[in-house]
């Protein structure tokens, strides 16, 4: 991601794309590469294969709905889905996926305006989303400064190493007895 901006290819799906979806239970004790190759499988069974880094994942509704699995948003991510677009969000799954350095933006009115396989380009800072070359644009509500910044840096933990280690010894572990 650079600057906070996104550009990739759609895929679309529906309302209530639950955790459950992303991130299967009978996976849950696989490591990441495992259980990446099953987001979304119940719904779209080539999903997984066939999805490219860079591509963006539009929806509906209540994305990311159910459990509090963190794995949900990993599994995203470890498929390369550059940005996640859709009507509203479940705030436990966007509060995971910034955590964890997956780009999430709601955007009332992006499940109509986009359509499989356009190609959007999405400027987190801003909240503008266009479709194709200068096609439809939509706005969104902007992501937080300080969302942003932990997106940079490629999830909280990674701000966390780059921003305190050297720097507080409670953190970087070199404070003595």
């Amino acid at each position: 991601m650079s600057e906070g901006l996104v550009r990739g290819r759609v895929w679309r799906f529906g309302d209530d794309i639950s955790t459950d979806l992303l991130a299967p239970g009978q996976y849950a004790i696989e490591p990441v590469e495992v259980q990446k190759h099953h987001v979304l499988e119940s719904i779209d069974p080539t999903f997984a294969a066939t999805v490219e880094p860079g591509d963006v994942i539009v929806a509906g509704r209540n994305f990311g709905c159910g459990s509090s699995r963190e794995t949900a948003p990993e599994n995203v991510k470890a498929l390369g889905v550059a940005c996640v677009v859709a009507e509203s969000f479940s705030r436990l799954f966007m509060r995971n996926a910034v955590a964890v350095g997956l780009p999430v933006l709601a955007c009332p009115g992006v499940h109509e305006a986009v359509a499989a396989g356009d190609v959007i380009e999405i400027d987190l800072a801003s909240g503008r989303i266009v479709v194709g070359d200068g096609g439809v644009s939509l706005s969104a509500q902007p992501l937080a400064p300080e969302m942003r910044e932990i997106l940079e840096a490629g999830g909280i933990l990674a701000l966390l190493r780059q921003g305190r280690a050297g720097r507080d010894p409670a953190v970087d572990g070199s404070r003595t007895a």
